[in-house]
């Protein structure tokens, strides 16, 4: 389907509908496609939590200061 700039202004919430049940709307100017309308894909299920668990170990160390970064970064 093709709209207009107008018109996908003023209906947008129903093309948003139309878009969502998987239709694709391009939007024209002066009968010129500018833009396409499509839905977003979902992400499908969410990663369980601790896959990763061992692969990374934080050292003793991490907080301790930096003085030579430190003293380049605040040049």
């Amino acid at each position: 389907m093709e709209v207009n700039i107008h018109e996908a202004k003023t209906q947008l919430s129903r093309l948003l509908e139309r878009v969502a049940r998987g239709e694709e709307i391009v939007i024209a100017k002066a009968g010129k496609p500018v833009a396409r309308l499509v839905a977003i894909k979902g992400r499908g299920a969410p990663r369980p939590l601790g896959t990763g668990k061992g692969d990374f170990v934080v050292p003793q160390n991490f907080d301790d200061p930096m003085p030579a970064f430190e003293q380049d970064f605040y040049r």
